[in-house]
């Protein structure tokens, strides 16, 4: 099958139309996708080859590496270094999808290796400059630029030694350095969203630099992770900030992350749990999230990171409903590379502004990231099951034609 290009505007939107969301796979790669997906379906052969890989990493054996490397690496990863993920971007570009380029090198602990993701952080700014209409967004965590201990430490209001204030001021000025250069470039930049113990810090510096740098259009963005019970209300409260202070929030909204993780500390600590009851409860929040966002348009810039079609649908809703353009340039969806392609080239197609997160790093480093996509795909309900069945339809699609 050869790969065409789409990039007609206006076309009606469905996420059924499997033609549209596997347009950019070719017979071989979508049968390599099918077996991907199909392993991910089974839970115990995800467990046991998780755990598998991790002891093959740990000791360098050399075939391993080169088996992820051309499986789960090659479908969630845009490649090994920016010049490496050049293709992924080149060819998400073909279906009118932005990239965002995403270091996802983890676990790093060492003043040095901060230094090196911010400097990487600085070269994708530099890459999204080069080509602002294939990369629209940077993005960066917190953790790959400060010490989570430390920023851990700061929000629990612990007294910090000497060297902690002057880690800590080392890490405000790695921030700062991204978010001048960002501005410098005009290169919008994401601060991904982790832990609620963390979290309180993250927000605070986030929202000095936006202060900084979003006085006269949306550069900082800031995450807001819908499945926890304060994240509504953090996300009104940051408004009323910056209407104050008469800069624009940029506002990524998702659902989260870190659910077991959260809610076992919270039991070890005697803490309330910090996550939603629900699934019902994280997706009215995030819909209402939109909702706010929308309303408040005039001074929230929106990226929406959901998986949701029914949320997705919401925000095409309210586009329509206040008349904006379906492109207008502070509304975006966005998706992770390698999931949920129904629903970002189907709304590519149809004119609305998409972005993929695309992952690069050495295949060892990016290992924390690749494991946590594997353990999503069987413990998020349907998941692994939904990307299986669309696969399997456009298969059919295929042979029928």
């Amino acid at each position: 099958m050869e790969i065409t290009q789409l990039k007609e505007q206006n076309t009606p939107l469905s996420f059924e139309d499997t033609s549209i969301a596997f347009a950019h796979k070719s017979n071989q790669e979508l049968r390599k996708m099918y077996w991907l997906f199909s392993i991910m379906n089974r839970r115990w052969m995800v467990k046991t080859g998780t755990g598998f890989v991790k002891w093959a990493f740990k000791f360098r054996i050399p075939l391993v590496k080169w088996a992820v490397k051309n499986t789960v690496f090659a479908h969630f990863c845009g490649g090994q270094s920016i010049e490496d993920s050049q293709q992924t971007i080149n060819t998400l570009d073909k279906f009118n999808i932005g990239t965002i380029l995403d270091y996802s090198v983890e676990g790093e602990k060492n003043e040095a290796s901060f230094d090196h993701t911010t400097q990487e952080t600085i070269l994708t700014i530099e890459k999204a400059s080069q080509q602002p209409e294939k990369i629209p967004f940077c993005v960066f965590k917190m953790t790959g630029v400060a010490s989570f201990d430390l920023m851990a430490k700061i929000q629990a209001d612990e007294s910090l030694t000497d060297a902690e204030q002057q880690a800590w001021a080392r890490a405000q000025e790695r921030v700062n350095k991204i978010c001048q250069k960002a501005h410098a470039h005009s290169v919008r930049i994401f601060i991904d969203g982790e832990e609620t113990w963390i979290q309180d810090t993250i927000d605070a510096l986030t929202y000095d630099m936006m202060k900084k740098y979003n006085q006269d259009s949306p550069i900082v963005y800031n995450t807001y992770q819908m499945y926890r019970t304060a994240s509504l209300g953090n996300l009104k409260a940051a408004f009323e900030e910056a209407e104050q202070g008469n800069y624009w929030l940029g506002a990524k909204l998702v659902r989260g992350a870190y659910m077991e993780k959260e809610r076992a500390r919270a039991q070890e600590k005697g803490y309330p749990d910090p996550i939603q009851p629900n699934k019902a409860a994280s997706d009215q929040d995030f819909d209402a999230g939109l909702r706010f966002s929308m309303e408040q348009r005039h001074r929230i810039a929106l990226c929406a990171g959901t998986h949701n079609e029914q949320s997705s649908l919401l925000l095409t809703q309210l586009i329509e409903q206040y008349q904006l353009p379906q492109n207008d340039p502070n509304i975006y969806f966005s998706q992770l590379f390698g999931m949920s392609d129904h629903i970002s080239f189907n709304l590519a197609k149809a004119g609305y502004n998409v972005a993929k997160y695309v992952p690069y790093g050495p295949v060892a480093s990016v290992m924390p990231y690749l494991i946590r996509r594997a353990d999503e795909n069987t413990s998020v309900a349907g998941q692994s099951s939904r990307e299986f069945m669309l696969i399997r339809k456009e298969k059919k699609r295929r042979r029928k034609n």
